[in-house]
C-alpha cells in the first residue's frame, strides 16, 4: 500500500494541505483515502441515536450503513490504541493513503510547516520527512516547497510513492 504522512505542529497547514492533495491527486485520477490522527477524545456518533444507544449497550462494532456511505464505530473500551498498521489494514484498497499525524511512524512524511507558531521544525531530527511545505524560505538539506503551491507538492509526493 502506497502511503504518505502529512506531519507538523497544531496550527501548522496540516489538514488544509491534505484537503488541497486529496482535491489534487483525485482529479488526476487516482483514488485515495485518508487517515487522520486525534490526540483527544472524538465521536462520531450522537445520544439517543440508535447507533449510540448499541455501543452504550457493550457492542464492540457497530456498523451504520446507508446507501450513501458507511461507518464502522469500533469501541476499544480497555485495549491500546491500535496501530497504524493495523488501521491500514481496515482500509479498501486504494492507490494512494494520505496520513494525517502519526509524526513518530516511519513512513515517509511532509511536514506543514507556519513560521508564525514559533514552533520548531521537526524535519532536521527525522528522517522520515522527506520534505517540507513552508510559508517562508529555509535552508534545508531535503526540498522546501511553498506551503500553498498544491501541485507541486502532489508532484513530488506521487513521485515518491511512484505514481507518476
Amino acid at each position: 500500500m502506497r502511503i504518505y504522512g502529512v506531519i507538523g505542529w497544531k496550527n501548522a497547514g496540516k489538514t488544509g494541505l491534505m484537503e488541497r492533495l486529496v482535491t489534487e491527486i483525485t482529479a488526476r485520477g487516482y483514488r485515495v483515502s485518508t487517515v487522520k490522527h486525534a490526540h483527544h477524545s472524538f465521536d462520531v456518533d450522537h445520544p439517543g441515536r440508535d447507533s449510540y444507544r448499541h455501543r452504550e449497550a457493550g457492542a464492540t462494532e457497530v456498523l451504520l450503513a446507508s446507501r450513501n456511505r458507511f461507518a464502522l464505530m469500533h469501541e476499544l473500551r480497555d485495549e491500546d490504541e491500535p496501530a497504524l498498521s493495523d488501521l491500514l489494514a481496515h482500509l479498501a484498497p486504494v492507490d494512494m493513503v494520505l496520513i494525517e499525524g502519526y509524526k513518530r511512524d516511519s513512513h515517509p512524511k511532509i511536514e506543514a510547516f507556519r513560521a508564525e507558531t514559533n514552533n520548531p521544525l521537526i524535519a532536521p531530527n527525522d528522517p522520515t520527512v522527506r520534505a517540507v511545505a513552508s510559508d517562508g524560505p529555509l535552508e534545508l538539506d531535503r526540498p522546501v516547497f511553498d506551503l500553498n503551491d498544491t501541485r507541486a507538492i502532489a508532484d513530488f509526493i506521487l513521485a515518491e510513492v511512484g505514481l507518476t
